[in-house]
């Protein structure tokens, strides 16, 4: 680490704020040799700590900054293996939750670059918005977000989350977050939510039941195959995964393959096939619908979306 990197840090930390010419000239000394050193990202973390009011400029460098040299600085580039999670947990970790929208949003941001990551990173992160909708409180609800309902910060970040390139599977959703998308429109049922959040409820529960996922996550060999597929030029996925791959979503996936090693595979025909609800997988939904007495607007609403999908009509099971 450089003295003037280490100055900049040290009163930032004794100031409690950076400005924003400060900030460009951490970015230009972090990567005046092409890498953050540990020494330098160490001291990212304190800065972030030490600030009273984080800017939008901070965070953004911060997340920027930290998210590359744990992806693709930190051998072996490009993944995240179970030490470094364990290591960047315990180092945002307070008390089983993390107090910082930056450092949440770091999280999210290594899911996003990373082509794997423990499951464990995925999950605390998870747990961290799940926790904070519950309570009402979290890193999530600073500033002018509302206290109570999922707002519109909280979908955004859920959907990168579920989505990201790093988690269970490229555009897949598995059953743990299906499960977690149910409990949090229970628990915000009668809350005000963001305009988005039924449509990321109805799009997520959907893909887990007509997507590639199923009940455990894709296997390496078969996720690369699906990115490529999804990647190839000219390729089709099918009326349900097509509309799904919003642009946001697309974003998030680095290509895997490409050019001749996306040739000849037959997803599409799999993406026909999972249009259709198997015997397990509507009795995982009725399952589902049967925690509450009454379907309400958000699963009327997945119900709707499935009928339209698969051409079949779902039939809940009757109550009382």
């Amino acid at each position: 680490m450089t003295m003037q990197f280490s100055d900049i840090a040290a009163q930032a930390m004794a100031d409690g704020a950076i400005a924003p010419e400060e900030i460009q000239v951490l970015r230009q000394l972090g990567w005046a040799d092409g890498r953050m050193d540990p020494d330098e990202a160490e001291s990212l973390f304190v800065v972030n700590d030490a600030l009273i009011q984080p800017t939008r400029e901070w965070c953004d460098f911060f997340v920027e900054a930290l998210a590359n040299f744990i992806v693709n600085t930190v051998e072996p580039s490009g993944y995240v293996d179970q030490e470094m999670a364990d290591e960047l947990l315990f180092r945002i970790d307070r008390d089983g939750r993390v107090d910082s929208l930056a450092e949440l949003e770091l999280l999210i941001r290594v899911l996003e670059i990373a082509s794997t990551a423990p499951v464990s990173l995925r999950s605390y992160a998870l747990q961290q918005i799940e926790a904070a909708v519950e309570h009402g409180e979290g890193p999530t609800r600073h500033g002018e977000l509302a206290p109570g309902g999922i707002n519109a910060t909280e979908v955004a970040l859920l959907r990168r989350m579920i989505f990201a390139a790093g988690s269970a599977g490229p555009a897949s959703v598995c059953q743990a977050e299906a499960e977690m998308l149910f409990r949090l429109k229970d628990v915000a049922l009668y809350e005000t939510n963001a305009p988005e959040w039924q449509e990321l409820f109805v799009q997520g529960v959907a893909n887990f039941l007509l997507g590639f996922a199923g009940p455990e996550p894709l296997g390496a060999e078969r996720a690369a195959e699906l990115e490529a597929f999804m990647n190839a030029e000219g390729a089709g996925i099918g009326g349900f995964l097509s509309r799904m791959l919003t642009s946001d979503v697309e974003d998030a996936f680095g290509s895997l393959l490409s050019g001749p090693e996306a040739e000849g595979l037959d997803w599409e025909a799999e993406a026909e096939a999972a249009a259709h609800l198997e015997p397990a997988e509507a009795d995982w939904l009725r399952d589902q619908l049967d925690a509450d007495e009454d379907l309400d607007d958000y699963e009327k609403a997945l119900i709707a979306f499935i009928d339209a999908e698969t051409g079949e009509s779902f039939v809940p099971r009757p109550h009382g």
